[in-house]
């Protein structure tokens, strides 16, 4: 597969971004090798797209992904690579985007997020969303590494409508990329409408729902009848990337990496349907591992309603 395959979007500053990347985090501390070999492999298949994360506690790959920018040879120029401020890192923004930098081996990354709205400070307690840094303030720090040459867009992550139209009134630069868990049983159409008026483009991670709903007949159906080997995988990013969201997953499965960069063209009825299934009983939710149900349902110690997520105990969705 050439890289030329995969679509492209353009961001607000110019910047063009791969439809299609990978998701890096896998979840456990002893996978780094395993990151590090999925990203060879992944831009060896093609991929120019590398979403990671701090090397924080169990959550972080730069030091994997940075060895193996190191090692392939494809050129840093043609890869666009992610890296995200912790919330830990809010009052030292550009301390830690140097330490991500260092890590990854690299003098500049093509997008820093703000990966949560909410900071912890040094004892690891979540700050209220009046206590400083606030959002705003952490997103006014951002903006001034704009300068320095060693980052070329900003945005964030896990932002809602709520969020963002906090930030939005006060922002000098405008988010490129608002970075944010989008399935069929979770599509954000609201927040996707919102963003998409003011050409901020949201990339989907968890975009296959890890797996949880793959088997509806109403997905089964369509892979039956795209035919040729089409896994239901093909079919949900499709959908992500035709409603105009990048797409995220992960996998350490070549073949399956290779498979989710061959999208389908789906008609606009099967568009209707996956826009639709989460309407379906008990479908409307989040497949993430973040919620808490302290405080009536939280994230991070932060209510869902400080979030601006419509949400009950268990991320399931009003």
């Amino acid at each position: 597969m050439s890289p030329a395959d995969i679509p492209r979007f353009r961001l607000n500053n110019g910047l063009s971004i791969p439809a299609i990347g990978v998701g890096c985090w896998m979840g456990t501390a002893e996978e780094s090798e395993r990151v590090t070999a999925m990203v060879k492999e992944a831009l060896d298949l093609g991929y120019r797209h590398i979403d990671t994360v701090i090397d924080f506690l169990i959550t972080g790959n730069e030091k994997s992904v940075g060895k193996a920018l190191q090692e392939t040879a494809v050129p840093r120029g043609d890869i666009f690579l992610t890296t995200k401020l912790d919330q830990k890192d809010h009052g030292r923004v550009a301390e830690a985007l140097d330490n991500s930098l260092m890590k990854l081996g690299v003098d500049y990354v093509d997008l820093y997020l703000m990966h949560w709205p909410m900071a912890f400070d040094e004892s690891g307690r979540t700050l209220q969303p009046d206590e400083s840094p606030t959002l705003i303030e952490t997103w006014r720090e951002m903006e001034k590494l704009l300068v320095h040459g060693n980052l070329k867009a900003i945005g964030v992550s896990n932002f809602s409508i709520k969020t963002l139209s906090e930030l939005l009134p006060h922002a000098a630069v405008l988010p490129a990329v608002n970075q944010v868990e989008l399935h069929p049983c979770l599509p954000q159409h609201s927040l996707l409408d919102f963003c998409a008026k003011r050409n901020i483009l949201l990339t989907a991670y968890s975009p296959l729902g890890k797996h949880k709903f793959a088997d509806d007949q109403a997905i089964t159906a369509m892979v039956d009848a795209h035919g040729n080997g089409v896994a239901a995988a093909q079919v949900l990013l499709s959908w992500g990337v035709q409603r105009g969201t990048a797409v995220i997953p992960k996998t350490i499965n070549g073949a399956r990496m290779r498979e989710n960069t061959e999208l389908v063209q789906l008609s606009a009825a099967e568009m209707s349907v996956l826009n639709q299934l989460h309407t379906k009983s008990g479908m409307h939710r989040s497949v993430c591992g973040f919620h808490s149900p302290e405080l009536g349902g939280s994230c991070f110690g932060w209510t869902y309603a400080q979030l601006g997520w419509e949400m009950t105990t268990g991320g399931v969705h009003l």
